[in-house]
């Protein structure tokens, strides 16, 4: 008899925010894995229609170049895709946030998003609240946001440092602000894609960063695997 493989559906918002890693992992997992792209071109405002988020067994939204505090600019698929969650978190179906993902759990669930008061773009470590118990290890993890998410009340924080809350779960939805998805061609691929003005501004060093990178490669792409493992084998139970 066979046994018929479970579905992941990446929501890739923008041609540079595949699962990579996250993706790697749940097809080692058994899952044959959808990608839907939501902008594929230049208009931010011009979006494929979503897929049915219940015809898959967990669902995975990826990070994004936009913002939930501009939404004027993503308002013909932003508040569809708002909705979808909410409706499948209360159908108790699994979803991993990621960055943007994360952002959009946080305020499709009754929390929010703000402007972040520092900018994370390198590797950072992460850790418990008090008396709390982070799940994921504290990294580093690579972080890339201007925004940071705002809890629901019901969440539980599990992880976070100075400039943002960085994990959250409510059930069997988790949401992060960092990427833990990244090896070391994404983030080259994010980094040729930076306009040097931009990196500038927020003191980013590409070789430094590429560097670094490269070091914590390996150890990115286990610890990926560690998260996706944590939310299949606990969250998502």
């Amino acid at each position: 008899m066979t046994t018929q493989r479970k579905r992941a559906l990446v929501i890739a918002h923008d041609p540079d925010g595949p699962g990579c890693q996250v993706e790697v992992r749940l097809t080692r997992r058994g899952y044959d894995v959808h990608t839907h792209l939501v902008v594929p071109g230049d208009d931010p405002n011009v979006a494929a229609p979503f897929p049915e988020f219940a015809d898959y067994d967990i669902v995975v939204p990826m990070g994004s170049v936009r913002s939930l505090t501009r939404k004027e600019e993503i308002d013909t698929w932003i508040y569809d895709e708002l909705d979808r969650i909410a409706r499948a978190h209360a159908a108790g179906q699994p979803i991993l946030g990621i960055c943007f993902g994360g952002q959009l759990i946080a305020e499709a669930l009754g929390g929010s998003v703000r402007t972040a008061d520092v900018t994370e773009i390198g590797w950072y470590e992460i850790e418990a609240p008090a008396g709390g118990h982070n799940p994921i290890g504290p990294g580093p993890w690579l972080e890339w946001h201007h925004d940071c998410i705002v809890p629901p009340p019901n969440a539980e924080v599990l992880a976070s440092n100075d400039n943002a809350v960085q994990l959250i779960r409510i059930g069997r939805t988790v949401g992060t602000q960092f990427h833990p998805e990244v090896d070391l061609n994404h983030i080259q691929w994010w980094l040729r894609g930076a306009p040097g003005e931009y990196l500038a501004e927020y003191n980013v060093s590409v070789e430094a960063l590429l560097a670094e990178s490269a070091e914590r490669e390996a150890s990115n792409i286990a610890q990926c695997h560690a998260l996706v493992d944590w939310f299949l084998d606990v969250a998502a139970l």
